[in-house]
């Protein structure tokens, strides 16, 4: 993802990501590495979207992360920088994440910037991060550097920024060694509840988009 500034999630950035991981299934590879731009993997939402477009872009971005969650083959995500908000609940749904060491943040910094945490989110947190820094990172919005990311669950592995390709193409090459229908329907099932837990998201969203 590269937008130039700070990968804003837009509606059309999701769509765009979403398009790659359909290509990715469609060609049949046999893993997927995502990542951003130097310095950042993404901000978050497009805060510039109008009111109206909320709902939508909430939606595609709930629909994106399930989509990581229950893609057929294993995901890895090489977060060159910071990850915020919706740039961390794309962070906690894929299999494999790599960070960088460097002054850069990750976190949910929703309630820091006066936004209620939607639903689907709350389930994608609670699904990966460590137990104390769930309620920590939803209830204050902190943004943690990444050291301490790795500890809370954000990141499974930290490297070097210089390293960071080099281990993202490393760790695709492991993971596509693992059987792909075995991987797929395990995925399923230990992630059940979270997808469950985020298409309900939706609903709400759908049904009221007041109820995030």
């Amino acid at each position: 993802m590269d937008d130039g500034k700070v990968n804003a999630l837009s509606p059309e950035m999701i769509r765009s990501v979403a398009a790659g991981f359909d290509r990715a299934e469609d060609d049949g590879a046999d893993a997927v590495i995502l990542t951003g731009r130097e310095g950042v993997f993404s901000a978050g939402f497009d805060l510039k979207t109008e009111g109206e477009g909320w709902p939508p872009m909430l939606v595609a971005g709930a629909n994106l992360a399930a989509r990581m969650l229950s893609f057929p083959r294993p995901v890895i995500l090489a977060c060159n920088g910071h990850a915020m908000a919706m740039g961390g609940f794309l962070l906690l749904s894929a299999d494999y994440r790599i960070g960088v060491s460097g002054d850069l943040k990750i976190g949910l910094n929703e309630v820091a910037i006066g936004l209620t945490m939607p639903w689907f989110g709350i389930e994608i947190a609670r699904h990966r991060l460590a137990r104390p820094y769930f309620d920590r990172c939803a209830v204050t919005g902190v943004l943690l550097g990444p050291d301490e990311a790795l500890d809370a669950g954000f990141l499974d592995e930290m490297v070097p920024a210089a390293d960071l390709p080099g281990a993202a193409v490393e760790a695709a090459g492991q993971l596509a060694e693992v059987k792909h229908p075995a991987h797929a329907e395990t995925k399923l099932r230990v992630r059940e509840q979270v997808i469950a837990g985020i298409n309900d998201g939706v609903k709400r969203i759908e049904g009221d988009g007041r109820e995030w």
